[in-house]
């Protein structure tokens, strides 16, 4: 499927920089009308309880703020509007662009990331998807502004030819999943500074993660989905039905490896 001529289209640069540092950050992909729907869905989400995809602890006696705020996984197979913008024609034509052919929507998450939450180590998320042939893509979209302070990404830049780790087990004082892997010598983890509706592209293979929320007021909030190659044969179970950007199933052949994006410590996923 052509994406339509109007959206925006990657330029020779921003395409460079995607093929040899593995991420690109596009500024002001979504609009502020767009970024207040999301803002409304996911406050409407922040109040409800939903198995399997969103079970926060509102005990009085709950002192990490992930308990209150844990991520939620997969909205799009319950949320309306989580599915619309994982399926954005602004994200699916820059998808395009990075793959050289259609996309298909694997995944969809959302981080509140609260005041005095751990961060994520370092890891690569074709580790946890496997799409074989090709790679996955992630679409990490700031509906806050991610800073050094408050949590924001980071990236360890030319890492996507990097091969995929066995990864070693994370700082659970720093970490609230358990898996980290180590960069390579003489490369380190970079901030991504983003603004509101940036909108971070990174290869499956880029060692990325995050620090801890160190604000005291401040939300670090991100909608995140992940992507496969339409010429793709296989991905792990626990992200299929996979959908074409008008909506539409596919299934491709499961891939024994992999498993959900990053394991919690003291949690058990159901697939």
């Amino acid at each position: 499927m052509k994406s339509t001529p109007e959206l925006k289209r990657l330029t020779k640069e921003q395409l460079e920089h995607f093929l040899t540092e593995g991420y690109v950050i596009v500024k002001g992909l979504m609009t502020e009308a767009e970024l207040q729907e999301i803002d409304a869905a996911f406050e409407a989400i922040s109040h409800q309880t939903i198995p399997g995809h969103f079970e926060p602890d509102r005990s009085a006696a709950v002192e990490d703020p992930l308990k209150r705020y844990p991520r939620v996984m997969h909205p799009h197979r319950f949320n309306d509007t989580a599915k619309r913008f994982m399926l954005h024609p602004p994200i699916m034509a820059v998808l395009e662009d990075l793959y050289g052919e259609e996309a298909l929507a694997a995944q969809s998450m959302f981080y509140y990331k609260p005041p005095g939450a751990r961060g994520q180590a370092l890891h690569q998320d074709n580790f946890y998807l496997q799409v074989e042939p090709g790679n996955c893509i992630a679409a990490w979209t700031a509906i806050d502004p991610a800073t050094q302070e408050n949590g924001g990404l980071l990236v360890v830049p030319k890492t996507s030819e990097h091969d995929i780790e066995c990864p070693e087990l994370a700082d659970a004082s720093e970490s609230f999943t358990t898996h980290y892997v180590k960069p390579p010598k003489d490369s380190s983890p970079i901030p991504a500074i983003m603004d509101r509706g940036d909108v971070l592209f990174f290869n499956g293979n880029l060692i990325h993660g995050s620090y801890r929320n160190k604000t005291k007021d401040q939300f670090r909030r991100a909608f995140i989905c992940h992507y496969a190659n339409a010429s793709a044969m296989r991905i792990n179970a626990h992200y299929r039905p996979l959908f074409r950007a008008d909506g539409t199933a596919v299934d491709l052949e499961v891939n024994p490896d992999g498993g959900p994006c990053g394991v919690e410590f003291q949690q058990v996923y159901p697939h």
